[in-house]
């Protein structure tokens, strides 16, 4: 008798259990999530693709692209991982590829060529970033969008206007990824400092382009070692670094596969953020009221919907405060550019 009584209670918490279990969404269920990348057969969007098909967070990857991906896509479903690929190409099939997506990362665009600034792509990549932006708005209005086309300083300010005309703008789901100028910063702190770059933690605030690059050296963890002279020239190092991979690719191509690198880092920062499981702060230029710009790039916790906490500015030396107004100042500008062109 006692025997089949508890079996009965075990059936019935069972059952209990598996109610539950088909209440909640499926990919909370697996802790796991669908990656869009839109823009993925070009220069850093191969080798995006490439490594977040190796992350187990990932089950499904929609790669696009204006050009036809399935050959890429047939090469990417060739490896052994649990990640399923799809392929879509086309402007008619962007929003198919980004339905459902719990990340978009968009690096669709025309890349910097030797001698371009960021700025000079706008022209080009703003109506990109724009539908892109819109369509998430449409068809994923959950997913938290990584924005990786240049120029960032100004093409973010352009995907909020167009998610704000769709109704669907969520300020802590849109973020521009700075993460290479972090990367940057810790890998070269990290040589001269002769210790590993990834036990280097340092914030790197403002935008992502040249002088609105400012990172944070008093901040750094652990302390920076060196004079005014070693900072100053590997702040200078760390805002020219695409500059640096151009020349040394004999004005043949720009700095892609440290770029998807940090976007992948970034991509997985998020996923962490969306399974409730966050990881150190990451910087990211996102709306902000901690200066007179709208959007700085300053260090976030991730949550299940976005922006968890945005940690604000963090403890500036004088010197930090000078190069931080020259990055609002040139940053405001970039901003204006973005919303003007949305109006």
């Amino acid at each position: 008798m006692l025997r089949r009584k508890c079996k009965a209670a075990v059936m019935a918490q069972c059952r209990h259990c598996w109610r539950l279990y088909q209440a909640t969404p499926s990919h909370m269920q697996t802790r796991q999530f669908k990656v869009a990348v839109i823009g993925a057969a070009g220069g850093i969007g191969q080798p995006l693709a490439l490594l977040l098909m190796t992350n187990k967070l990932v089950t499904e990857l929609a790669v696009h692209d204006i050009e036809p991906t399935t050959g890429f896509r047939k090469d990417l479903s060739h490896m052994d991982t649990g990640c399923q690929v799809k392929a879509y190409f086309g402007s008619d099939q962007m929003k198919t590829a980004i339905k459902g997506a719990d990340i978009v990362m968009i690096t669709a665009g025309m890349p910097r060529k030797p001698g371009q600034t960021r700025d000079f792509l706008f022209d080009t990549n703003a109506p990109i970033v724009a539908k892109a932006a819109a369509l998430v708005s449409e068809h994923s209005s959950h997913a938290l969008v990584g924005i990786i086309t240049n120029p960032v300083n100004a093409v973010v300010a352009v995907a909020a206007e167009a998610m704000k005309k769709c109704g669907r703008y969520d300020p802590r789901r849109l973020f521009g990824v700075t993460t290479l100028d972090v990367v940057r910063a810790e890998k070269f702190i990290g040589d001269h400092m002769e210790i590993n770059p990834r036990k280097v933690r340092i914030p790197v605030i403002g935008g992502h382009a040249g002088t609105t690059i400012v990172p944070i050296f008093s901040q750094c963890q652990p302390p920076f070692e060196g004079d005014k002279e070693c900072i100053e020239s590997i702040v200078k190092r760390i805002q020219t670094g695409g500059d640096e991979v151009v020349k040394a690719k004999a004005f043949k191509g720009s700095a892609t596969l440290s770029m998807a690198y940090a976007a992948a880092r970034f991509t997985n920062a998020l996923m962490r953020g969306l399974k409730g499981e966050p990881g150190p702060p990451e910087c990211a230029y996102v709306e902000s009221d901690a200066t007179d710009s709208p959007f700085l790039s300053t260090p976030l916790t991730f949550g299940p919907k976005g922006i968890a906490k945005n940690h604000g500015l963090p403890e500036l030396d004088e010197r930090e405060k000078q190069q931080l107004k020259v990055a609002v100042d040139a940053l405001k500008k970039s901003v204006s550019k973005g919303v003007k062109y949305m109006e």
